[in-house]
């Protein structure tokens, strides 16, 4: 009887590499780097080249009302989506950058107010994710957080740094049927929309709202 192994574990893990760099290739709004990469390839030691742009650690919020049973998503306008579709005025969740020294909550409640308008009154990690790990050194914490969407106003954006953002308010079930109309495809919506439709009974527990 042959007995097979059992899988290894589904989970990432390090890797045994040898780096040498960084060297800059630009700097621009954020570093971009090309590195060198010694490697084992199959038991042959092999030195590759790999170029990232370094983005650090980001947040992204699903915010939703729960009294109204509605999600506050933003538009605005994105370049690189408008070079790779021509469909620029994108849908999108709330989200930012974490500056230095700020933990990922504090990051969470302050994007909110920047890009909605408005505070979160509860606010809970639900998954991490890394958007494009062949190019991007970014690391993504995703928060549900509750807010009252009564008080969204049209427009948003941190003034200082030249943003604009238009909050919409959809009702949760019409934005979970987004992700099988083929409307909207960027990452970070279309992973929290898929988390939604997963949680959506556990939703009021999660923030404390039952």
């Amino acid at each position: 009887m042959n007995r097979q192994s059992p899988p290894p574990a589904l989970a990432d893990a390090p890797a045994e590499v040898q780096l040498d760099g960084p060297t800059l290739l630009g700097p621009g709004f954020r570093r971009f780097e090309r590195w060198s990469v010694g490697i084992d390839h199959g038991g042959t030691p092999a030195t590759l080249s790999r170029d990232i742009l370094r983005i650090g650690r980001t947040v992204g919020m699903v915010a939703v009302d729960l009294a109204r049973d509605e999600i506050v998503l933003i538009r605005q306008f994105r370049l690189a989506a408008h070079l790779a579709t021509g469909r620029g005025d994108i849908v999108e969740i709330p989200a930012g950058y974490i500056e230095a020294g700020e933990v990922p909550a504090a990051a969470a409640a302050r994007e909110c107010l920047e890009e909605i308008g408005v505070a979160p009154r509860a606010l809970r990690e639900i998954f991490r994710f890394i958007p494009a790990p062949g190019m991007l050194e970014e690391y993504a914490h995703i928060f549900l957080i509750s807010v009252d969407a009564s008080q969204i106003p049209e427009h948003a954006g941190a003034t200082d740094e030249i943003e604009h953002t238009r909050p919409i308010r959809v009702p949760i079930d019409a934005a979970i049927a987004a992700l099988g109309a083929g409307t909207v495809e960027n990452g970070y919506l279309l992973l929290s929309l898929q988390w939604l439709a997963l949680n959506r009974q556990r939703l009021g527990a999660l923030l404390g709202e039952d």
